[in-house]
């Protein structure tokens, strides 16, 4: 099993060229802004601020890569949608990140990031058809869960695996506040490590 607990911060990388050897596997975290990525990692890595955390939308503005018990990268990626950022460095971002999912050999797995609270949005289906077709593994995981009742989690839940035409094994629920589905998370990310 990787030890989570022994996580590092190594890099805040702008460019292609600037990116660590790709000497361990990648999992890399993908989310709109705002919708609880920072808090995510903390959580998996049992850290209170290893990844800031901010109310700002467009906080992450580069990849960062986060060293796990030397065996895997973990790489934030800048949030996507609304950031009062100018279009310019929207631009600058969207080049990184598409660059990053499509020729990063190392990358195991992309993170999903989906609040649950909400039905699908246009640009989570997009971006999760658009990794479909780069052949991408990816692993939808629906946060903030410990904002629902018991039974609005399973019925929100229903309705974003109808539209993303997945089954409920296919992802998990997690909330980062109670530390839900963060057991199943760790060992979803070791498989895809293990089998990169």
């Amino acid at each position: 099993m990787i030890d989570f607990n022994q996580v590092s911060f190594l890099d805040s990388v702008y460019a292609m060229r600037k990116l660590p050897e790709a000497d361990y596997p990648e999992i890399a975290f993908a989310g709109r802004s705002n919708v609880g990525k920072s808090s995510l990692i903390n959580r998996l890595v049992r850290r209170k601020n290893l990844v800031k955390t901010s109310s700002k939308p467009g906080k992450t503005q580069s990849l960062n890569y986060f060293s796990v018990a030397d065996t895997l990268y973990l790489v934030d990626l800048p949030g996507y949608g609304f950031a009062r950022v100018s279009r310019s460095v929207q631009q600058s971002w969207e080049r990184l990140i598409t660059s990053y999912l499509t020729e990063r050999e190392s990358l195991a797995c992309v993170v999903v990031i989906i609040d649950l609270r909400h039905e699908l949005k246009a640009m989570d289906r997009e971006l999760i058809d658009w990794l479909t077709q780069q052949g991408r593994e990816l692993l939808p995981v629906y946060t903030k869960a410990d904002k629902l009742s018991k039974n609005k989690q399973v019925k929100h839940a229903a309705a974003l695996d109808a539209a993303l035409n997945i089954r409920s094994s296919q992802r998990v629920l997690f909330s980062a506040k109670t530390g839900q589905g963060c057991k199943e998370l760790r060992n979803r990310l070791a498989f895809y490590v293990e089998n990169w």
